[in-house]
């Protein structure tokens, strides 16, 4: 792409305002198009069948932990490998960088202190995965939504409606992880063929707007996506109904609309997908993956395939991160056999991490272990949390004893079960508070190391108290974290910080 007669400040300035879309950190990133705006040379006007398929399968690539999906190890920008991990567990107190702490990627342990600045490159990871997802996303919509490109290609109607909403229900996710890291985020829906247009987006928006975005791409999704269990029998990875509508019911929950989010689970129910495993471990098993009966959406992690496809968070294990905190290990209940397949503290493993019930996963980049999103004991619970917000105490306690008499009844790690009177059921309470207790305590252990926790003790608002008294400095304003100051900085303004930051 050349300028003529263009003065050179004004058109860097002009293109690092599009940082909301540069997978950047390292000083090589910055002579690279921006994510999201596509050069001449790059926009295909006459994609063919397997572009149009492929741009689709590219945008679930950002959700996996495949080491250097963007850049090559570049440890500083946080992009490595996804960070959720680090934004969500490290940050919640249940995990800590390292088995023995060492000032490796200190940028890490500064979520386990929320001492970090602006400035730490796990934020600007985080923003640069979503974004580029995003990205991909529009891509793809733009192609499965041009009348003339799908005549062209020759695509069915059930093919194309399902390839569509499977990049709806991307997008959605991309900006629900988005919206509750970051708040207030710039709102991207189409590909950028322009620097105006770059120009035009490289400003946030309102929470609210972003939330009603989301749920519409759910809503698109769900009445696009085959009523069926999986979306593509021969690619049971694939984003499905069940998928769409348990975000539906997640988006509600975290909006604390508990009638919305008790209808959707109940529609959920109702398709007779999914159910609690026999055994705890089989939602992570390699064994089990895709013939389980709760996983209702996963990366598909792939070993032996170019390009890469496997677990790279199994490879940072090799190096001796990700390993639990005393305080996550302490809150599991006597012979809950939940601690040992989550980790084995002893020996230093990560079971759930690694899909089996060994080390023949630890150090390894190209693992096969999936990364589980969404789960039905996930589901479960949150219609337990809504339930007890509308006063239906009784049934909010049988769920949480469902999940609770799963545990108890799992074969544990050595190949017996867990002794009489482990897990007891929860008795019978029409306390609000206490119920809720019980509740918080079974997610913690339920989906420990699941990145789930840290938007947990946020939306109850918890996160300050309970941070405090790990002796963590846990603020208001971490209630959100800041937008990457690179981002700030690059844009001249139009990008503003959140406060206090």
């Amino acid at each position: 792409m050349h300028f003529k007669n263009t003065d050179m400040k004004s058109m860097y300035k002009i293109l690092v305002i599009m940082v909301i879309l540069i997978s950047a950190g390292c000083k090589k990133e910055l002579n690279k198009e921006p994510i999201g705006l596509l050069t001449p040379d790059q926009i295909n006007t006459d994609p063919k069948l397997n572009t149009v398929k492929s741009s689709v399968t590219s945008s679930y690539q950002l959700l996996s932990s495949t080491l250097n999906i963007i850049g090559q190890w570049g440890w500083d920008n946080g992009t490595v490998l996804r960070n959720d991990f680090i934004l969500q567990d490290i940050a919640s107190g249940d995990m800590q960088k390292k088995w023995n702490p060492d000032g490796d990627q200190a940028w890490m342990d500064e979520f386990s202190k929320f001492s970090f600045t602006a400035a730490n490159g796990g934020f600007n990871g985080q923003w640069s995965y979503d974004y580029e997802g995003i990205s991909r996303t529009n891509l793809s919509i733009s192609y499965l939504t041009d009348p003339d490109i799908i005549a062209k290609i020759g695509i069915d109607e059930s093919s194309k409606n399902r390839l569509l909403g499977e990049v709806y229900f991307l997008r959605a996710f991309y900006y629900f992880d988005l919206v509750n890291n970051f708040g207030d985020v710039p709102l991207l829906l189409k590909p950028l063929k322009s620097f105006s247009e770059a120009y035009d987006v490289a400003k946030r928006e309102t929470k609210e707007k972003v939330w009603a975005q989301i749920s519409s791409d759910l809503e698109q999704a769900k009445a696009l996506l085959p009523n069926s269990k999986y979306a593509d029998n021969a690619e049971k990875w694939r984003a499905s109904k069940g998928a769409a509508i348990a975000m539906q019911a997640k988006v509600a929950l975290f909006n604390q609309k508990w009638q919305e989010a008790i209808t959707a689970i109940t529609e959920l129910e109702g398709l007779n997908f999914y159910s609690l495993n026999t055994n705890y471990f089989d939602s992570f098993s390699v064994a089990k993956e895709f013939a389980d009966n709760e996983v209702i959406f996963a990366y598909d992690h792939q070993s032996a395939k170019t390009p890469a496809m496997g677990n790279g968070l199994c490879a940072l294990a090799g190096w001796g991160f990700v390993a639990p905190t005393a305080n996550f290990i302490k809150e599991f209940e006597p012979n809950d056999p939940r601690l040992i397949y989550t980790v084995d503290a002893p020996k230093q493993l990560v079971y759930k991490v690694f899909g089996e019930l060994s080390d023949h996963n630890k150090g390894n980049e190209d693992a096969p272990s999936n990364k589980i999103y969404i789960r039905w004991a996930d589901v479960l619970l949150w219609k337990a949390e809504a339930l007890n917000e509308i006063g239906s105490s009784a049934p909010a306690i049988a769920i949480i004893n469902q999940v609770r008499g799963r545990a108890r009844a799992s074969i544990n790690a050595a190949g017996t079960y867990p002794p009489a009177g482990t897990l007891p059921d929860r008795p019978a309470s029409s306390d609000k508070a206490q119920i809720k207790d019980w509740l918080i305590h079974e997610r913690r252990v339920e989906l420990g190391f699941e990145s789930q926790r840290f938007n947990d003790l946020k939306r109850w608002k918890l996160a300050k108290s309970f941070l405090n008294t790990l002796g963590v400095n846990f603020q208001d304003r971490n209630y959100v974290y800041p937008i990457p100051q690179g981002e700030i900085d690059k844009s001249g303004g139009s990008i503003t910080q959140n406060p206090n930051y």
